[in-house]
Formats: C-alpha cells, sequence, structure tokens
C-alpha cells in the first residue's frame, strides 16, 4: 500500500466510526423501555465480548499477546472508564433527557480530552489550529440540533444532563491512559481486554435486576447491535485512530455522530435536509478538519513516555 493510501486510512476509520457510533443513541433509547441502564451494559459489552472473540480467532490471532497478565489492571480501568460507567451514565441520562441534548452533551469528549492532554501527554498537545478546530466543532454541534431543541425543548433535568457530561469526561480520561499505557498493545488485545472486563465489572449491578428485563425483539437486537456494531467493531477503529492520530483527534469522532445521525435519518427515515442541518454539518466538518491539521512540530517532550504497562 502506497504512503498516501495508508495515511489516509486512520480518516477513513474515522468516517466509518462516526457512521456506526451515529445510530448509537437511537438504540439506546429503544433498549432502555425495556432494561435499566446497567442490564444494558451487561449485554451490550458481553455481546461484544463473545463477537470480538469470533472475529480474532477466525483471523487466527491469540486472544490475547504474551504477558496479558501484566496489563490486567489497565484492562480494568478501561472497562470502567469506557464502559461501565459511560455506557451506564448515558443510558440513565437519556431517560430523562432528549437524544438532541444528549449529542451536544456526549461532543464534548474531545474538549476534555484537548484539556487533559496538555499535562497528561505532552508529546500529543494539539496546536492552537487544532483547539480552535475543536472549538468549531463543538458550536457546530449546537447549530445542528438546535432545531430539534427548539421544538422538544430540552426535555429532561440537570441531573441527566451530568450524567451525560459525566460519560463524556470518562472517555476522554479513557483515550488518554489507553495512549499512555496501551499504546504498543494491539489493537484487538486492547479492545478486547476493556470488554470482557467491562462485562465482569457490570454484572454485579445488573444480576439482580435481569428478572425484571422485558424480553422484546426490538430493545433485544438494539442492544446486541450496539455491542456488536458499537462496540466489538467501534473499538478496534477506535483505538485504530488513536493509536494512528492521538487521543483528541479519536475522541473527535463525538463531533461526527450528530452529523451521521442526520446522515442515517435522511437514508432510512426519509427525513428532510434544512438549511441549518447543511449549516451545522459544514461548520463541524470544518472543525474535524482543523482538529487533525498537523501544523509545525509537535511538543518535544524531556522525558520518555511511559512503557506500556
Amino acid at each position: 500500500m502506497s504512503e498516501g493510501r495508508a495515511g489516509l486510512l486512520p480518516y477513513l476509520a474515522l468516517v466509518a466510526l462516526g457512521l456506526i457510533w451515529g445510530v448509537s443513541f437511537l438504540f439506546i433509547k429503544v433498549a432502555v423501555h425495556d432494561m435499566s441502564p446497567v442490564v444494558l451494559v451487561l449485554i451490550r459489552s458481553a455481546a461484544a465480548c463473545i463477537a470480538l472473540a469470533l472475529i480474532v480467532r477466525v483471523m487466527g490471532r491469540p486472544l490475547f499477546g504474551e504477558g496479558w497478565r501484566r496489563r490486567i489492571i489497565p484492562f480494568v480501568l478501561l472497562g470502567i472508564t469506557g464502559g461501565l460507567l459511560p455506557w451506564a451514565a448515558i443510558a440513565w441520562g437519556e431517560e430523562r433527557i432528549s437524544s438532541g441534548l444528549a449529542s451536544i452533551l456526549n461532543s464534548t469528549t474531545p474538549l476534555w480530552a484537548a484539556v487533559l492532554v496538555y499535562w497528561v501527554i505532552p508529546s500529543d498537545r494539539p496546536s492552537a489550529v487544532n483547539y480552535a478546530g475543536v472549538l468549531i466543532g463543538f458550536a457546530g454541534v449546537v447549530i445542528l440540533v438546535v432545531p430539534d431543541l427548539a421544538s422538544k425543548g430540552l426535555a429532561g433535568n440537570a441531573v441527566g444532563a451530568i450524567a451525560v457530561v459525566l460519560a463524556s469526561l470518562s472517555y476522554a480520561v479513557n483515550a488518554l491512559y489507553a495512549r499512555r499505557k496501551l499504546r504498543s498493545v494491539s489493537v484487538y488485545e486492547a479492545s478486547l481486554g476493556q470488554l470482557a472486563a467491562t462485562a465482569v465489572f457490570a454484572l454485579p449491578f445488573a444480576a439482580p435486576l435481569l428478572s425484571s428485563v422485558h424480553v422484546a425483539l426490538p430493545s433485544m437486537a438494539a442492544v446486541v447491535a450496539l455491542g456488536v456494531g458499537g462496540s466489538a467493531i467501534g473499538l478496534l477503529l477506535y483505538f485504530y485512530i488513536m493509536n494512528k492520530l492521538g487521543p483528541v483527534q479519536a475522541t473527535g469522532v463525538t463531533l461526527l455522530v450528530p452529523v451521521t445521525a442526520v446522515f442515517w435519518g435522511v437514508i432510512l427515515l426519509h427525513e428532510a435536509l434544512t438549511l441549518p442541518i447543511v449549516a451545522g454539518m459544514v461548520v463541524i466538518l470544518t472543525g474535524i478538519v482543523l482538529t487533525n491539521l498537523r501544523t509545525g512540530k509537535r511538543a518535544k517532550v524531556s522525558e520518555k513516555e511511559p512503557a506500556a504497562a
């Protein structure tokens, strides 16, 4: 593969991940009608873990690489910050606020990452142009969902909104920790380790509530789709993007989610494509371009990055 094509792959992966995660909020809304947030997390992570394990074995790869026991603690922390906490918080929040508001709050993830990366990983500090891109992208998200918010209102309470914001902060912490500790680890192992840890930690919280789950085809199909598509395949793409572009650029996919949600609405539900929606999408895509723009030399770090744990 030529160098140009290889350099384009992370950006194609970013678009693919945005398309996959664009339907996640819809699936969550469907699933929480018949199950609690923690049960959703358990079924989603278990389905994702099984699907990813099958993918890895079909590819002829080992489930975990040599010395995987040394990475148990990082996997645990990834499972908590990238699975258990944010998935449960977003599902709980979406029971109280509109999906439009949730998409705005979820889009603060790259803002949190851009702030935290300045101290946590100096070598990955974005440039001023990159920071401007994050802010422009977030402004585009606001423009995109304003019509929805104007017609439906905030439709919820402050506690639900705070839950989604905390989920976004947790995602940012997850991205920075993964970049710092598991940079040299296979994306397959990192994804599988995080999903397995999420399932294990969700089990004691979800087990007492399993008997109250209303088994309905739409909700079960939604949560399995979340697991297989949004989590198993999604995490592979996510860790790949992070390894190639950096944590701020990888979390920038949350800015694309409202755009791809509009795309699916137009394609599948035949929703109207209005001028404000087009304007918001253009602003978001401009922000994404600026966020990923390489300008000047990256900050040099006086000390070496710690080795993968």
